[in-house]
């Protein structure tokens, strides 16, 4: 009889179709079920326990960790859930994927896989080509086929390696020890990038004969150590919160599968007396489940203290720019990039409005002693005003990249008037800033009028302010849109009526050129930090009439 001969091109062709497998049941997913999984992912993580449990739950549905991993990182750079409930996902993420394992130990070892894959196969093509301009039904064939690639993938490997498990020997391995498997498995997970593979490939070659029940638990091992390895790749040029979140990643595969090892024997034995599993693939799937759980048992209680301690690596690696949230959000998910780009323009009302204040706040050591002046540290307005000008480019920036994806009507809305929102409020500081130097001269004027004029735009400015903040922050989103810009139009018209009957009988010795200025540009700061706020709290995208 001839002697088989192992076919490395179709062990090779069949990992590359179970990934490819993988991949296609991923994007599937994603466009089928994606954003509700991200709104479950963002509405019910506001614990670890949560956290863990959640993360389970849609890693086990969408079998991809990755994909879960992004909507984390999305998610925890937009400040919408705290890294402590974002390291329990990723536990719960672990533990998720083992659910890969139990779908292939349960029918692809059970039935013939190729049969098995045909259907899925044939219709998932029919849908996907003869379906393309009806979303959902497209995406249901993309769905059947990726699930139909899962399975020839691992029919291929499955044959390849019962083709010549009669010839080799693995006895050359087993002097050096259970260290070795546990070598294996690291460095062939972090080769193929996939633990749902390596763990494919464990159960083709115990089924094979290849390897035993113990040596199939230690390759485990080690393949969930080494899945750490594309997270910490993915990480390398990453935002802190990234490399952070891989870290706790790695710390917990290499902690639990170290201790784990160490015990692996017992732990073999306790399982198989204890559960009475009868198939040693069943048991290996039950293993790599119990290893995990394992792991969540060892580091919830911890977890508040791996946070802190987290929060004090990779400080040098926060990202550039005067952003807070969106600099750690991708823009690939629309939902945690519009919250952070809302986060971002609370930031932007707040510089404006500090703005606003200090150019009046900053002329206040002007009435003061000497000595006080003498201590009294101006305000840099022209940095304030850059660092507003800064936020709005980077901002604008973003918004340019988020307008590629996906977005729905109701994104798409909410964004346009986010933008607008944002345009206004740098027109506000604008206004400002082009006759901050008069507003300054005006505090230092010993004229009657141009010190009353100060006083008065002082005195409306500070109130007004008040009113927007006060109606940012009101609950009632039908309320009736405030007429800021009109009754702004009537005290313009009363200042200038005013200035002009004073001018009559006393001659200022202030420019009345520069205070018709002045009050005209104040008016038209105000108006435009009114029309922010409206643009902000109503999601308005038509363009206010301010004339």
């Amino acid at each position: 009889m001839e002697k088989e001969v192992f076919d490395f091109w179709q062990f090779f062709a069949g990992i590359g179709i179970f990934l490819w497998g993988m991949h296609q049941l991923e994007n599937a997913i994603k466009e089928l079920g994606g954003k509700s999984f991200r709104n479950l992912l963002q509405k019910f993580t506001d614990s670890s326990i949560k956290g863990i449990l959640i993360g389970t739950f849609i890693t086990a549905v969408l079998q991809s960790s990755s994909l879960v991993t992004l909507m984390v990182l999305a998610f925890l750079g937009a400040g919408m859930i705290q890294l402590k409930n974002a390291i329990g996902i990723i536990l719960g993420a672990n533990l998720g994927t083992t659910v890969t394992a139990w779908i292939v130990a349960t029918l692809g070892f059970k039935l013939s896989v190729a049969d098995f894959a045909m259907p899925f196969l044939a219709f998932g093509s029919i849908f996907s080509l003869f379906f393309s301009s009806r979303p959902q039904v497209r995406e249901t064939g993309v769905f059947l086929v990726g699930f139909g690639l899962l399975f020839l993938g691992l029919d291929f490997m499955k044959t390849a390696i019962e083709n010549v498990s009669d010839h080799i020997d693995l006895e050359a391995f087993h002097q050096y020890g259970l260290w070795i498997y546990l070598l294996i498995g690291i460095v062939v997970t972090a080769l193929i990038q996939s633990s749902s593979a390596m763990v494919v490939i464990i159960l083709s070659s115990m089924n094979a004969g290849l390897i035993s029940l113990l040596e199939g638990a230690v390759l485990i091992i080690g393949a969930n150590i080494g899945t750490t390895i594309t997270v910490a790749i993915g990480a390398l040029k990453g935002s802190a919160d990234k490399k952070r979140l891989a870290l706790s990643h790695f710390l917990f595969n290499l902690v639990t599968g170290c201790l784990v090892f160490v015990f692996i024997r017992q732990l073999v034995d306790f399982t198989m007396a204890f559960f009475s599993i009868k198939d040693p693939l069943m048991e290996l799937v039950f293993l790599n489940t119990i290893i995990n759980l394992i792991g969540i048992i060892l580091f919830f209680p911890f977890i508040s203290n791996l946070e802190k301690w987290l929060k004090t690596r990779f400080l040098s690696a926060e990202p550039e720019g005067v952003s807070l949230y969106v600099k750690n959000v991708s823009v690939q998910i629309p939902e945690a990039a519009i919250a952070a780009l809302k986060k971002e323009i609370q930031v932007a009302f707040d510089k404006t409005v500090s703005f606003m204040t200090n150019v009046w706040d900053g002329n206040s050591a002007n009435n003061v002693s000497i000595w006080r002046k003498i201590l009294f540290q101006p305000k840099d307005l022209m940095a304030e005003y850059k660092s507003i000008k800064k936020l709005e480019d980077e901002l604008t920036a973003y918004h340019i990249d988020l307008q590629e994806q996906n977005l729905s009507l109701e994104e798409a809305k909410l964004l346009t008037s986010l933008m607008l929102s944002l345009r206004t409020m740098v027109y506000a500081t604008k206004d400002l800033k082009d006759v901050m130097h008069n507003i300054e001269d005006m505090s230092d004027e010993d004229d009657p009028i141009a010190r009353e004029f100060y006083e008065e735009l002082k005195k409306y400015t500070f109130h007004f302010i008040d009113r927007v903040k006060i109606y940012i922050h009101e609950e009632d989103q039908q309320a009736t849109i405030p007429d800021w810009v009109g009754e702004n139009a009537k005290q313009y018209k009363k200042w200038i009526h005013d200035l002009y009957e004073r001018i009559k009988t006393t001659t200022p010795e202030f420019p009345v050129s520069t205070l018709t200025n002045v009050i005209k540009q104040v008016v038209s700061s105000l108006d435009n930090l009114g029309s922010s706020s409206i643009y902000w709290k109503l999601k308005k995208k038509e363009v206010l009439d301010m004339e």
